[in-house]
């Protein structure tokens, strides 16, 4: 059964950084894509970034692009969301998903490519 389990969240000043880590266990990272989304009170989850499949290639919402990255260290089975220049807009709780799929432009942010889902962090970004 594959589990993931995100961890450091928190609250943070406008203009700081986080970073979000999600530990993917019962399987091996490069069999899966890996995305981060997000879901404000009252908004629909949307999807923030991904890293695919087998290349690791990557992408980003325009809300985020120049501000986070994605990455992975397959050893460590884990996948991380840098988030830097944080703003208040940013507040939500944030997912990792993970997809068996190759995902593409397309389709990486359409969350019913994802087959499971951590329990979510919350990030909060106030002065």
């Amino acid at each position: 059964q594959v589990q993931l389990v995100e961890s450091g969240g928190g609250l943070v000043q406008p203009g700081g950084s986080l970073r979000l880590s999600c530990v993917v266990s019962g399987t091996t990272l490069d069999k899966y894509a890996v995305a981060w989304f997000r879901q404000a009170p009252g908004k629909e989850r949307e999807g923030v970034s991904c890293i695919g499949i087998t290349d690791g290639r990557t992408y980003y919402a325009d809300s985020v692009k120049g501000r986070f990255t994605i990455s992975r260290d397959i050893a460590k089975s884990t996948v991380y969301l840098q988030m830097n220049s944080l703003k208040p807009e940013d507040t939500a709780a944030y997912y990792c998903a993970a997809s068996d799929l190759y995902l593409y432009s397309s389709s990486w942010s359409n969350l019913y490519e994802y087959d499971y889902w951590g329990q979510g962090a919350q990030v909060t970004v106030s002065s």
